[in-house]
């Protein structure tokens, strides 16, 4: 039980790795698309000022500076694994991802070039394989990348402290992990194009489940379903960048993954292309699934909270509501709001997410194309509504049917079944002072007292909204004095593992707790 502790924690934390190059991923995304967008001769056309040298030249340097991060993906993956995998020295875990990666990428073009499989630079991409960092290699994506950054971390925790005979002493200790990692990577890239062509026909068989007709309610279900447990952007990664989300020929290059397809296609080929038609294919797995949550079935989930919990409760309940709202419309953030009902009624949450599953797979029969990544107003607002053939009317009319649909079933679960969410206790004491006057320390102070002080507190971790934090004993929590601290819920996933939610502010909340340990 405990070794199946350990590796549950691993994958937890595995999963909350990934937030850091996609916390990179998403804002520079907007950028990119914004900027994109605007040069684009239809928008051109509508809007004059934008064919002005000097403004088109801006835009067009901002997608250029922009695009650099999306062209190198695997890198950042990296990087990212690496830094929250490792529990020793994140620094030089990065620094050993980062020699690494170059190194398997390198070994992969020597590979390439042995076995006489190097491509000609035109028809590479056909092939499945790519220029990354000016080395022509295998693209295996971000799973490069991951791969890299988890054998850092590993070398990093293992050997930081090494010990070696005082000929080779200078290479002890830190300078011994980029070695090792070196070492390792080397072995790694001469052996992984073999496994790698074996794992893309296992996943290409996937994508017949992703690419079909009913491939959207299982990405859409299944993203809102590995949300409690940190695993979603595991599950999202797989068909967004891998070829379980299908390959894509566009023009004299082959796309892996929804995202590299979905982009050139956005800002590259334009509405005026052929390959525009396409565009719902592609877009059926990405933001209009989230802008479904996130601007419809999220008003009609807070609607019916708000309509079902006690009356002298509504006043502080409607603040607390409209805050979780308007944090997932304008940041795409979800996990406040459905924390508040995910583990006190878990059978509701499934009914939930096979909503959204079904949302998503009546947008694809409906061919709404509406871009990018996040599910935002802003992202409705321009790839929804100022790009064109886009369908994003349809968007409205099933958001709007699902989310009746979705304020009736949770009301009426809500009170059929007696579901205590926020509001509904019979003395509620929604009490958020602390974060809402931004009294980090204060909220410290008394997480680390509740937790059974600094003595209990093995390491303290962040995502997006929740502090996860290790203790040695749990049964010395003080449940009401964490309470205290403004958190809108706690849980406990893992032995000894517990989960603490403060929304968007968690990270200053766990900068305060850091300097108060």
């Amino acid at each position: 039980m405990k070794r199946k502790g350990k590796f549950s924690e691993s994958i937890q934390r595995f999963g909350r790795t990934l937030l850091l190059p996609i916390g990179v991923l998403a804002p520079v995304g907007m950028i990119l698309g914004i900027s994109g967008a605007l040069v684009q001769p239809y928008m051109i056309e509508r809007f004059a000022f934008l064919g002005n040298d000097n403004v088109n030249a801006i835009l067009v340097s901002i997608r250029t500076i922009a695009s650099i991060i999306f062209d190198n993906i695997p890198l950042l993956f990296a990087m990212g694994v690496a830094y929250g995998m490792s529990k020793k020295d994140k620094g030089i875990s990065v620094f050993a991802a980062t020699v690494g990666y170059l190194t398997l990428i390198i070994t992969m073009n020597v590979w390439l070039t042995l076995t006489g499989k190097m491509a000609d630079p035109e028809v590479m991409t056909q092939v499945g394989q790519i220029n990354v960092l000016g080395i022509q290699t295998m693209n295996i994506s971000a799973a490069g990348g991951i791969i890299t950054g988890l054998i850092a971390a590993w070398a990093t925790d293992k050997y930081y402290n090494l010990e070696l005979p005082t000929a080779l002493a200078f290479f002890s200790g830190k300078k011994s992990v980029p070695i090792i990692t070196i070492g390792v990577m080397i072995a790694i890239g001469a052996v992984l194009p073999f496994i790698w062509e074996f794992f893309v026909g296992i996943l290409m068989k996937l994508s017949v489940v992703f690419v079909s007709a009913v491939g959207p309610f299982f990405t859409a279900a299944g993203e809102r379903l590995f949300i409690p447990f940190g695993l979603h952007h595991v599950w999202n990664a797989l068909f967004r960048f891998t070829e379980a989300g299908g390959s894509y020929v566009i023009g004299d290059e082959t796309f892996v993954g929804v995202v590299p397809a979905m982009t050139e296609v956005l800002f590259n080929q334009g509405p005026n292309s052929e390959y525009w038609a396409m565009l719902p294919k592609l877009t059926r797995f990405m933001a209009q699934q989230q802008m479904l949550v996130t601007l419809f079935l999220f008003p009609a989930i807070a609607l019916a909270m708000y309509r079902a919990a006690r009356v002298e409760n509504r006043p502080v309940v409607k603040s607390m509501l409209i805050t979780m709202v308007l944090t997932a419309v304008l940041g795409n953030v979800t996990e406040p709001l459905e924390f508040t009902f995910v583990f006190i009624a878990p059978l509701l949450y499934v009914a939930y997410a096979c909503i959204v599953g079904i949302g998503a797979v009546l947008l694809s029969f409906a061919s709404v194309g509406i871009g990018y990544i996040r599910g935002t107003i802003f992202d409705f607002a321009i790839f929804g509504l100022l790009y064109e053939k886009t369908n994003w009317i349809f968007l409205v009319l099933i958001g709007l049917g699902l989310a009746v649909v979705t304020y009736f079933f949770f009301y009426w679960a809500i009170t059929k079944f007696d579901i205590k969410t926020p509001g509904r206790e019979e003395s509620q004491n929604v009490d958020n002072t602390l974060i809402k006057e931004k009294r980090y320390g204060e909220i410290a102070d008394i997480v680390v007292r509740a937790l059974g002080g600094k003595g209990n507190i093995i390491n303290v971790d962040n995502c997006i909204t929740r502090l996860r934090i290790d203790v040695a004993d749990v049964r010395v929590i003080d449940k009401d004095l964490l309470q205290t601290s403004g958190c809108t819920g706690f849980f406990l996933p893992a032995e000894k593992h517990v989960h603490i939610v403060y929304g968007p502010q968690v990270e200053f909340v766990r900068n305060a707790v850091d300097e108060k340990l």
